[in-house]
């Protein structure tokens, strides 16, 4: 029986855990800074690298500590050959499985990968934000019976997963919208895989534990799969004029429009607007696709639920430019986690300085409504 006294707060709704310099992020206003930093500006002008130097450093950098991160980064590319063999026996998983299972198996070269401090989890985070695009494409190239295509250190970090993905360098525009991507998925609050990080974090278990559990909670379709879902249901729909009967007929149901809507934002999504552009131009390059035609009827037959604050969000774009791209709709939530790698490590940093100095263990309540204190009884005497 529900006791009236305990205010239960299902899914921790509305329940600050900790403070943070990570990201701020006005749901109603439609803003987010990544420490400070505007994501228009970010998106308009900064780099993922930059980004994620941002983020693990609090500060954007001078050029000279910028070509120092850059060195890093490109230098740790590569997977020890035993991780590529473990890909390969796995290789049928799920890409987040494989994902999941690669970075698990990374923690087995991990010189210090019991070491939680600042420093150590700085270094660990950037090593696995540059190894992460290698193994989703290692990945992808094994199970089509190819051979991986080894990292080049003279690509950026979106120029080189398209490369390593498609044996092809990649044009300057398509480098750039995946580098937009990646920038605006690298850090978002304590959403749902990034409180599983922090969670694990508050055990002093190690990064990469936090990591995977980061990973395996985007998997879940009411979080990173929803891009995945966006393209399935465009494919779905088949012709632009049935897109409004589709919706409809979902919202008849009171189901939800895989794309549309956000826990937090109750306006556009400050992150979609950014991805809708670059999706447009390509389309404008490339000719407009049946499927381009469906989302802009999908949008138009959503447009009466913006009052009630229901807008499409940034998935719903990323799943277009990915489609563009030509990249597999299964590879859309690994190149999610390629994204958020600085964001999940500043959130275990935090984790660990705050469990460190303060002993915090995140360990939520539940309240007990079964019943109580009943008689065991033998096997023998049961009905």
């Amino acid at each position: 029986m529900h006791d009236k006294n305990i205010d239960i707060k299902r899914g921790l709704r509305g329940v600050y855990i900790d403070s943070t310099e990570s990201s701020f992020i006005d749901g109603i206003n439609g803003k987010l800074l990544y420490r400070g930093y505007s994501i228009h500006e970010l998106a308009a002008y900064s780099t993922f690298e930059e980004v994620a130097y941002l983020l693990l450093y609090g500060k954007l950098p001078t050029q000279k500590e910028f070509d120092d991160f850059n060195v890093v980064l490109r230098g740790n590319r590569k997977l020890p050959e035993e991780v590529v063999q473990t890909i390969n026996l796995v290789k049928r998983g799920h890409p987040m499985d494989v994902l999941r299972t690669g970075v698990s198996a990374l923690a087995a070269f991990s010189s210090d990968i019991t070491n939680n401090s600042v420093e150590a989890t700085i270094q660990k985070g950037t090593k696995l934000t540059a190894q992460i695009p290698t193994i989703v494409a290692a990945h992808h190239r094994l199970r089509n019976n190819l051979k991986p295509v080894q990292p080049r250190e003279d690509l950026s970090l979106a120029g080189n997963f398209l490369y390593m993905l498609f044996d092809k360098e990649p044009t300057p525009e398509e480098s750039q919208v995946m580098d937009v991507d990646f920038v605006i998925h690298a850090e978002h609050g304590s959403n749902a895989s990034a409180f599983a990080a922090r969670v694990t974090a508050s055990t002093l278990a190690d990064l990469h534990s936090a990591v995977v559990a980061g990973i395996a909670t985007l998997k879940g379709p009411s979080h990173g799969g929803a891009a995945e879902d966006v393209m399935k249901m465009a494919m779905e729909i088949q012709s632009p004029e049935k897109a409004k009967e589709y919706v409809d007929k979902i919202l008849r149901n009171k189901g939800k429009v895989p794309g549309f809507g956000h826990r937090i934002y109750k306006t556009e999504d400050p992150r979609a607007r950014y991805l809708k552009d670059k999706v447009k131009a390509l389309v404008m390059k490339r000719g407009t696709p049946d499927w381009y035609k469906i989302l802009e009827e999908l949008v138009m037959a959503m447009k009466g639920l913006r009052a009630k604050g229901v807008y499409a969000n940034v998935d719903f774009f990323a799943g277009a430019m990915y489609h563009l791209l030509e990249i597999p709709e299964d590879l859309f939530i690994p190149i999610f986690a390629i994204g958020r790698l600085p964001g999940w490590t500043l959130q275990a940093v935090e984790q660990y300085r705050d469990t460190l100095k303060n002993g915090t263990l995140i360990r939520p309540l539940l309240e007990y409504v079964g019943p109580m204190d009943l008689s065991y009884v033998p096997i023998n005497e049961r009905s």
